[in-house]
């Protein structure tokens, strides 16, 4: 291969040995030769240390290996680069866990509530003590692993829901450090009809629970076979460990069709109490509109659909347990105690429609939906706030609707940016930016909601709304165009720091955001000895009731585990924030006062009035003059209160 000065495309002279044709004569005088950048190169070059050019393939072949040297020597200078910016990077204080856990196997799962840790692994799945990390109870009498595991906290009593790798669900009951086996949900004894459990919920104070099965059979041996099915069970925790019993069956919503009606009568004949209005069933559209409409439709959008389509994806439902509301109660629902689930609230793959179903019924009952709320596009992810008090639903061309269930109206309608897709929601409690710091305000706070949103290209977007101001979006983190292996894949909202959420990145580190100021604190990881397994799907729980979360770390990478391995290999690892400087303070003092945030919003208009009033009277009994500004914002304040009462 030929290497030469200067560009590779620059054509070179051939020695004067080989030049063909007559010598050219130069002219007797030195400025009138012909000038030429490289003629030192070849005029004064010993001609038989010149280059001759190569023939074919040859030359081919000269020119991509040249091209290869450039291309990476470009990437290497892009490298270097990226070094010495990270070294100027301030890097984020690194903390390293308090305690652990030591186990002796790969855990699958992992749930936490109150002071116990749920560990699900091989055969079964273990019990831990939080504090000092001892096993209390382990419950391995299966053949296969446990796959996930749920936990509901109940008060005294902790309700318990581990699936393994068959699908089979299985109750359990946590009392005073007993543990009850309640039923096995979908168990069978033909294991060809084993119908398995992809997912499910449980209502806020376990007294329903619904799961999302699929197979060839239902729970109820009398009922026929179906090939989808989401069933909902109930059941009252108590002493006496009473049997939940099924109360409702739900299918997926079939294709919508060509009508079969004659008038348009019968179409609202059909429609009994407006009970399913809006989720398209019923209409009058027959079949020959309905294929000019398909064909009118292809002509129009060819060119984007002859692009070759994926498989459609498997028929799956999200569900939330909806507490009693202006939009959710009805007549019989409001016979139900108070503080229990009313309605169960669904969406399909695929569907624009979200579907509400009563609970107050029995399995004899036609499982028909009560309210339908259809959107523009497709719902592809939603979430309910811990406290049932809001819900995101997020749709497939980008856009977040929101809403108070409460008070029963939508906080408003939001896009996200272009290219912007939801891949999931975490909703975070919220808080107030006062003298630097995010406080959580006293008291409740009425139609106010932060949430944060992860999208499909690994951005990060946060989500505020609230009373009459419209949503607004702010971007966390970008796409990590430059560093691939800084995307997000993993987000958690921490409760005892106010406006934190801690982010796994598929590098394997854990960073801790601070979203009002998008900028990351400190950082966390595992012992030197040990990595996270999959960096890209870490395996981690945070806890609701302290201020810590538990991340799993993989064995160590000096040594490799054996059969006769004991307690050496796996740890689950715990983050204390109070025991870290930087966190001590914002974990034990995260509470303001509603007298020092008259500013905020969050409050109710009356109780901002009336604290207002109370400071403007302490400052008449001074012997100081209120200022202009003072009084100015004393009488709008005074307005604001009359025009609530009036309205009231």
């Amino acid at each position: 291969m030929s290497y030469s000065k200067g560009s590779w495309t620059k054509k070179k002279r051939l020695p004067i040995s080989t030049r063909q044709g007559p010598p050219e004569v130069l002219s007797p005088t030195e400025k009138d030769w012909p000038k030429d950048d490289d003629e030192e190169d070849y005029v004064l070059q010993d001609p038989d240390q010149g280059l001759d050019s190569l023939p074919q393939p040859y030359r081919m072949i000269n020119k991509l290996v040249n091209l290869l040297f450039d291309r990476s020597w470009e990437l290497i200078e892009e490298r270097v680069a990226l070094r010495e910016a990270d070294s100027t990077r301030i890097q984020p204080t690194v903390y390293t866990p308090v305690t652990g856990i030591q186990i002796n196997q790969r855990p699958n799962c992992m749930a936490m509530s109150q002071d116990y840790v749920f560990i699900g692994g091989a055969k079964g799945f273990s019990i831990y003590n939080l504090y000092n990390a001892e096993r209390i109870y382990v419950w391995e009498k299966l053949k296969v692993d446990v796959t996930s595991i749920w936990v509901t906290d109940l008060g005294s009593e902790i309700l318990i829901s581990p699936v393994d790798e068959l699908g089979i669900i299985r109750l359990f009951y946590l009392y005073k450090d007993s543990l009850f086996l309640v039923k096995a949900i979908n168990e069978v004894d033909d294991t060809s009809k084993q119908p398995t459990c992809v997912k499910m919920e449980i209502s806020q104070g376990g007294d329903f629970a619904a799961f999302l099965l699929q197979g060839k059979s239902s729970l109820d041996p009398t009922t026929p076979d179906n090939a989808d099915v989401d069933v909902n069970v109930c059941f009252k925790s108590d002493f006496k460990l009473s049997l939940p019993f099924h109360i409702m069956k739900i299918k997926p919503p079939k294709p919508i069709t060509g009508t079969t009606f004659k008038s348009p009568l019968e179409v609202f004949a059909k429609v009994e109490d407006c009970s399913g209005l809006g989720s398209g069933q019923n209409h009058f559209i027959r079949d020959s509109q309905w294929e000019r409409h398909t064909e009118l439709f292809h002509a129009s959008y060819k060119k984007h659909l002859d692009r070759e389509a994926g498989e459609e994806p498997l028929s799956t439902a999200t569900f939330h347990f909806l507490l009693p509301s202006c939009i959710t109660l009805t007549a019989a629902e409001a016979r139900s105690p108070s503080g229990m689930a009313c309605v169960l609230g669904t969406h399909w793959t695929g569907s624009h429609n979200f579907f509400l179903y009563s609970l107050n019924r029995t399995l004899k009952d036609k499982a028909d939906p009560e309210g339908v709320w259809p959107c523009a596009a497709p719902i592809v992810a939603s979430r309910l706030c811990c406290s049932s008090s809001y819900l995101v639903l997020a749709c497939e061309d980008g856009a977040l609707t929101l809403w108070d269930m409460a008070k029963g109206f939508p906080l408003g309608v939001i896009a996200l940016p272009e290219g912007c897709f939801c891949q999931s929601i975490h909703f975070l409690k919220y808080f107030l930016v006062h003298k630097g710091r995010n406080l959580y305000p006293e008291g409740a706070v009425r139609s106010r909601v932060m949430c944060v949103v992860l999208c499909t290209d690994a951005s990060l977007h946060l989500v505020t709304a609230g009373g009459t101001q419209g949503p607004t979006s702010r971007v966390l983190v970008t796409r990590p165009v430059k560093h691939p292996d800084e995307a997000i894949c993993a987000v958690a909202p921490v409760p005892a720091l106010p406006g934190m959420v801690l982010i796994f990145t598929r590098n394997g580190s854990v960073n801790l955001m601070d979203v009002a100021k998008a900028e990351a604190i400190c950082a966390f990881a595992p012992p030197r000895a040990h990595h996270l397994a999959v960096p890209w799907k870490p395996l981690f729980v945070v806890s609701f009731h302290h201020p810590c979360f538990l991340l799993h770390g993989d064995h160590p990478d000096e040594e490799e585990p054996t059969s006769d391995a004991k307690d050496t290999w796996n740890s689950v690892f715990c983050f204390n924030f109070e025991a870290y400087p930087l966190l001590e303070n914002i974990s034990q003092n995260c509470t303001i006062p509603q007298e020092d945030s008259t500013e905020n919003m969050a409050l109710p208009l009356e109780k901002r009035c009336e604290l207002v009033l109370q400071k403007s009277f302490q400052k008449l009994q001074r012997p100081q003059v209120m200022k202009d500004h003072e009084w100015t914002r004393l009488r709008r304040y005074s307005v604001l209160l009359q025009r609530e009462n009036f309205q009231k």
